[in-house]
């Protein structure tokens, strides 16, 4: 899965349906109505397991469904391009895995992603997810910004030329973070403001609170930086708590908002 997940009018009913329920943090939903393709199809099967691993990243629940969701999806693949797509989601589940505490399968990870890499021609459409993924594993497990840095402009620029607009929003966001560690607020700024005009744009509900707050870490105004920390805070209660690494970045609610809770 790219990330796209756009409602646009010539979309199957299907991936809309699949993109709604995904974009509110339904995952679970969202999975099931592929099940019955994913049984034959190696795209759906493939997609499901995105969307399960997703999960994971977002509430740090579901590793054993994701991962039998992975082997059915890596069994059922059949050329390079979809044996690489594989590879690159299980470079992602071990990535998700290490970073969230659950397991160090950094080691899997860096493999995993390497064997996408071999697999995956440059012009391939998963090239660009495969892309910024190496660069998430540079930036977060390797501390290495400058390898993140470059990976994430190939990635950026590969979702512009396919026109994945949540890839996108993806890639502004992570090389803001790194503009954000090296002092350059106006490019930060700049970068965090496109990633939430994207998840905003796209109605991509649960990827907009941490853009929320993205931004208001790199603003220089408190009223405003207050202003993006509330509507995070909002859209944080309002998905159930969804991400759950969120929290401890959220300011509390006011008392008269627990009361009438």
């Amino acid at each position: 899965m790219s990330g796209s997940g756009t409602t646009k009018n010539d979309d199957p009913p299907l991936q809309t349906a699949v993109w709604r329920l995904r974009s509110r943090g339904c995952w679970t939903d969202a999975a099931a109505l592929l099940e019955h393709d994913a049984a034959t199809d190696p795209a759906a099967a493939l997609q499901r397991t995105a969307l399960l691993t997703e999960r994971c990243l977002y509430t740090g629940q579901g590793w054993t469904e994701a991962e039998d969701a992975l082997r059915t999806a890596e069994a059922m693949a059949h050329d390079d391009e979809e044996r690489g797509a594989a590879a690159c989601e299980r470079g992602h589940f071990a990535y998700a895995s290490t970073l969230l505490g659950v397991r160090d399968r950094a080691d899997e990870a860096r493999v995993a992603l390497g064997r996408a890499a071999a697999l995956l021609s440059p012009t391939a459409q998963g090239r660009p997810l495969l892309d910024f993924r190496r660069g998430l594993i540079a930036q977060n497990i390797a501390d290495s910004p400058q390898a993140a840095r470059a990976a994430y402009r190939r990635a950026h620029a590969g979702a512009a030329a396919q026109n994945d607009a949540l890839l996108l929003s993806s890639t502004w966001r992570h090389l803001a973070l790194i503009a954000l560690r090296e002092g350059e607020l106006a490019e930060a700024r700049h970068g965090f403001a496109e990633s939430l005009r994207i998840r905003e744009e796209l109605g991509y509900l649960v990827g907009t609170a941490p853009a929320l707050i993205a931004l208001a870490d790199a603003e220089s105004e408190p009223a405003e930086a207050g202003r993006l920390r509330a509507e995070a805070s909002r859209l944080f209660r309002l998905l159930g708590g969804v991400p759950t690494w969120l929290g401890p970045h959220l300011d509390p609610p006011p008392p008269e908002t627990i009361e009438a809770n």
